[in-house]
């Protein structure tokens, strides 16, 4: 069955939106969010700024959406690379190197996150489904890491991927601070440690063992 399309008003305005979020995205890797305004944002995305406050009330809405669509790019890619635990290395590496490609942008995404651990924080339930959607399938891939004796026997599955989760936060913050420190080696490192037996699936290389089900990729 084909995928049924928008038409009308609301295509056009996804659309204008989507424009908007691109145009914010590239505002603010260029410019910092500081220093990128609504109205050079607008004149990016070839509309006016009370038009574009008809979409976006504020730059912290404009943020978010800008965040939940790298958030959403980098979920759709892990889907379609990430076939099992054993592809995983390769693609944080590649993912750490993206990241770094936008350095405003990782900052950004860190400043927010860290905003969001309040209660009250407009982004604090996003975040929190965030961090916890993407821990849980992390676990689901250390679980059949275990089950096939290629994880450390030291570890329980929901504990290396909290861990996991915690190493590649805390990877980029320090990056940030010294933007010449090797970030993707410790990675490897880490997966090296946490995984047993041929093929751990670091960042420098895949896994020999065969791929697990699709619907299990982590995020």
């Amino acid at each position: 069955m084909s995928q049924v399309k928008a038409r009308g008003p609301y295509a056009k305005t996804a659309a204008r939106r989507a424009e908007i979020v691109r145009a914010a995205r590239d505002s603010f890797a260029e410019h910092g969010f500081s220093q990128a305004s609504l109205r050079g944002i607008a004149e990016r995305a070839g509309i006016t700024h009370a038009g574009l406050l008809h979409h976006f009330h504020n730059k912290d809405d404009l943020l978010a959406a800008v965040l939940a669509e790298r958030d959403t790019e980098e979920w759709q890619y892990g889907v379609s690379h990430v076939a099992g635990m054993d592809e995983l290395g390769p693609y944080l590496g590649e993912l750490l190197r993206r990241h770094q490609e936008l350095p405003e942008l990782m900052r950004l995404w860190i400043e927010l996150a860290a905003a969001a651990s309040r209660p009250d924080h407009p982004a604090h339930d996003y975040f929190a489904q965030r961090y916890d959607l993407v821990r849980t399938n992390f676990a689901h891939g250390m679980q059949e890491k275990a089950e096939r004796g290629d994880l450390h026997s030291g570890l329980a599955p929901e504990h290396a991927a909290t861990l996991l989760q915690a190493v590649l936060n805390g990877l980029q913050l320090q990056w940030l601070l010294d933007q010449d420190l090797d970030i993707v080696g410790p990675a490897r490192a880490f997966l090296d440690l946490v995984f047993q037996g041929e093929g751990t699936g670091g960042p420098g290389g895949g896994g020999s063992r065969p791929a697990a089900d699709r619907d299990n990729a982590p995020g």
